[in-house]
């Protein structure tokens, strides 16, 4: 897990002992909702409304990956140059809807990249940035 942009000690040991076995979700997307960092659905007919994220699961998980989020985001601005696409595609995401929200699917994105690389035992690599789910 220390692989990957923005997971540190503490995090890494914070989700091994909150969440313990990750072979337990189906996929990084049901993961990053059991942490709450999806957003709350209202739908009625043909409208889909999609608002803040549900804040489900533990605070303290959610806080340290947004924290983390928020320090890759800070780094991929001071450093522009030789970007990988991870890092890209968050000031992308800054660029289009603001700072704190790019952080919260920065975060999205970290506990999804989490869960794959948790569940198939490989260390993160920027190159198979869009093989997980």
């Amino acid at each position: 897990m220390r692989t990957i942009p923005g997971v540190g000690l503490l995090t890494a040991t914070a989700v091994v002992g909150f969440v313990g076995d990750l072979q337990r979700f189906p996929s990084g997307r049901h993961f990053a909702s059991y942490l709450g960092l999806t957003p709350r659905k209202a739908s009625s007919g043909l409208k889909r409304r999609l608002g803040r994220i549900s804040k489900r699961g533990d605070p303290y998980l959610r806080m340290l990956l947004i924290h983390g989020a928020r320090s890759v985001l800070s780094h991929a601005q001071r450093t522009s140059a030789d970007l990988d696409g991870l890092r890209r595609w968050a000031l992308d995401r800054e660029q289009a809807r603001g700072h704190n929200k790019a952080a919260v699917a920065l975060a999205n994105k970290l506990a999804r990249i989490i869960w794959a690389t948790s569940t198939r035992a490989r260390p993160y690599s920027s190159h198979s940035l869009h093989d997980e789910n």
